[in-house]
């Protein structure tokens, strides 16, 4: 099976070919292309394909990663949308949950209100009310309803938001209400809440859908001009794209709902993570993907992914209540800016040079110092070995960056600035995975810290001294890591309903049912995507709480009968998962299902890396290079002589003595004084950060002799 994976970043679109018969892997970058990614995406397609001497059309897969959906919503670009709504709810969106950002502040923005997903001159309300029982009490005007979306119309709303209280329980008005639509407006992105998020809460159910209709008619467009553009190359294959859950949506499932992409590019990350993570022997990882523009964490315990619970899946400020894998974004990366702020105080990101015009020393007209020109400065990146030589980088515009910018504000020099913010980016990423890890009852003294992305090598060893994860682990192909995740992870569709059902009082019967009709869905929609019987997996998930709480935690419920053993197996189940979340248990209080779910799996071939070849300890025909970077050493900074190697000439049991710089076409990983690194056989290189000589000292402040 022909396999492509195709990640697109804020700066580099990444690929990896994967062909299973003949043990074929490769991997490729081509530079974002921020008005059009597809572009770009069809640019690499074509190139990989050329280097692995076949054609598009002979593709078995492709598998897509992407951030359109999370750009659209942070960057305030998206539809202009409309609302239909219940008389009386029109401020449902304005109000929230009354949770302001900083609660003892009283002069502060609203995000959700300063930039509203839908202006409220264009949130419509029409005379209908359901009951919860799913009884009408007042019935749908539909005159009315048809005059308010021809306001709508004459507005010239791009997409239309259809929302009413219960609609989970009855979608009979929403369901009429979108057929008007469709009448009045066919040209209008229609997201309708009953199909989209048939699930109670109102508030997060509005928001949720009014997103899907904001970002809707951008993905909706880069989605089917891709799709396009692979047909018109004969790459007439199965066209996935990584969901927000791990899952996977056909084109039309993501055309239908964008809003499951929201968090698609991180995710693949995490899942890609882990499975290097298990190859090189660790299963509990903490993932690292730091690409041009942001830097992506994520945890997972015994390789099991972490989800967030469903009232903290935000994108930006705004609810967006879909199954989310739990992973932290942050604005660091290889192209943050680093400046010095109208206070004085030296400063590194969030704002990116992105690709275009991309960090000083690309020379493509970029003149702010950014964290890849600091380590151009460092000597850390060697300008002519960038992307495996494909692109030499200037090191005179990166030094000039600084020399003008932080140096010449702060008094420093070039490489003490450089230093500067390198230190300070490391810093952001050190507490974000605290935050991730400690503060959430975990001890990254039990984790590895997986490397990925193009600029997370970079930065790994330096994060793991400070946070105590004993060792590092560089992928084989870190640039590439997300984009390996996209082949790595099985097919998966997640659906939901409603239900409200009590353990105490459990309508059996009724439960079955709502899971037979969920399984019945994922069934289907597997069998379209060509997987046969034997492949197909279906798990159950119920939404549990204590009675009188307003907060589920996911529970993995039994396939078998649901009797009395079943009840029993998720009570002690909810029970564990809520001590070990909260640290407290009630044994005696009665346990609430408000939500099912069932996860649909199409189990894909195992993606399987081959074994490098076995050598001696020594490295030596490895190196490439030898020249002064820069570290702090016995604490203070200055060159050190530093050992240059190629990764593609390391074999496994090669064993490298830091300072020492590895370089690879996709990525560059860094090993300070007194770290040691083994590649396995995987030709995954271990950094051993616990266990290396020096490596206390190091972390108190890279007070260490060279070795």
């Amino acid at each position: 099976m022909r396999r492509l994976g195709v990640d697109v970043g804020g700066t580099f679109t990444d690929l990896i070919y994967v062909d299973d018969e003949a043990g074929q892997i490769l991997v490729h970058k081509v530079p974002t292309t921020p008005a059009d990614p597809s572009q770009g995406t069809v640019q690499g397609l074509q190139e990989i394909c050329e280097l692995a001497g076949t054609s598009p059309g002979q593709l078995d897969q492709v598998f897509h990663g992407t951030t359109i959906a999370t750009n659209i919503v942070i960057e305030h670009n998206g539809a202009k949308v409309g609302m239909i709504t219940t008389e009386g709810y029109r401020d449902i969106l304005h109000i929230a949950r009354h949770k302001k950002p900083l609660n003892f502040s009283n002069y502060q923005d609203l995000p959700w209100q300063r930039y509203p997903i839908v202006r409220r001159r264009y949130r419509l309300t029409v005379p209908e009310r359901i009951l919860k029982d799913g009884s009408v009490l007042v019935p749908l005007d539909e005159e009315k309803a048809r005059e308010q979306v021809r306001r709508l119309k004459q507005a010239g709303v791009d997409a239309v938001a259809v929302c009413f209280l219960f609609s989970f329980v009855n979608p009979e008005h929403e369901r009429r209400v979108a057929e008007i639509v469709r009448e009045e407006l066919p040209q209008a992105f229609l997201s309708v809440s009953s199909e989209v998020l048939p699930q109670y809460r109102e508030y997060e159910r509005f928001s949720t859908v009014c997103l899907n209709a904001y970002v809707g008619p951008k993905v909706a467009g880069y989605v089917r001009r891709l799709k396009e553009e692979l047909e018109r190359l004969q790459a007439t294959t199965h066209f996935h794209l990584m969901t927000s859950a791990s899952g996977v949506a056909t084109p039309e499932a993501a055309v239908a709902r964008p809003v499951n992409l929201l968090m698609s590019g991180p995710v693949a990350g995490v899942v890609g993570g882990i499975w290097a993570g298990r190859q090189a022997g660790f299963d509990n990882v903490i993932t690292l993907d730091v690409g041009g523009t942001s830097a992506d964490i994520g945890l997972a315990q015994e390789g099991r992914l972490r989800m967030k619970h469903l009232l903290d899946t935000k994108v930006g400020p705004y609810q967006a209540m879909i199954p989310m894998v739990d992973v932290d974004t942050i604005g660091a990366g290889g192209g943050s800016i680093a400046y010095v702020d109208q206070g004085g105080i030296f400063r590194v990101g969030p704002r990116s040079a992105g690709a275009d015009p991309g960090p000083a020393c690309y020379g493509k007209g970029g003149k702010e110092a950014t964290a890849t020109d600091a380590m151009v400065n460092l000597g850390w990146l060697l300008p002519q070995a960038f992307l495996g030589g494909g692109m030499e980088l200037r090191a005179d515009l990166a030094r000039q960056a600084f020399a003008e910018g932080p140096a010449e504000a702060l008094g420093m020099s070039v490489e003490e600035a450089s230093m500067g913010a390198v230190q300070i980016l490391t810093h952001s990423m050190v507490q974000s995975i605290e935050e991730n890890s400690v503060r959430k009852g975990y001890d990254p003294r039990d984790f590895a810290l997986v490397a990925e992305g193009g600029a997370g090598p970079l930065f790994a060893v330096q994060i793991a001294l400070e946070v105590g994860t004993p060792f590092v682990v560089v992928p084989p192909h870190p640039g590439v890591t997300a984009a390996m995740g996209l082949l790595a992870t099985d097919m998966v569709y997640e659906y939901g309903a409603t239900v409200y059902q009590r353990l105490s009082r459990l309508d059996s019967a009724a439960l079955e049912r709502a899971f037979r009709e969920l399984e019945e869905q994922a069934r289907s929609q597997l069998e379209r995507d060509g997987l046969p019987a034997e492949r197909v997996l279906l798990q159950r998930v119920c939404d549990c709480r204590y009675l009188g709480q307003g907060y589920e935690l996911r529970v993995d419920a039994g396939a078998g009968p649901i009797d009395e053993a079943w009840v029993e197996k998720l009570r002690a189940d909810f029970h564990d998962i809520h001590e070990r979340e909260y640290s407290r248990r009630f044994e005696e209080a009665d346990i609430e299902v408000p939500n099912i779910r069932v996860r649909g799996i199409g189990l894909m071939p195992e993606l399987r890396m081959p074994e490098v070849e076995q050598s001696a300890q020594s490295a030596e025909h490895a190196v490439t290079h030898e020249g002064n970077a820069w570290f702090r050493v016995d604490g203070k900074l200055r060159p050190v002589v530093t050992r240059y190697y190629e990764r593609r000439l390391l074999k496994a049991g090669n064993c490298l003595t830091g300072p020492a710089i590895v370089n690879q076409y996709d990525s560059t990983t860094v090993i300070p004084p007194g770290i040691t690194a083994q590649v396995d056989r995987y030709g995954n290189l271990v950094v051993e950060v616990a266990a290396s000589a020096g490596a206390g000292a190091l972390a108190a402040g890279m007070e260490v002799s060279r070795p």
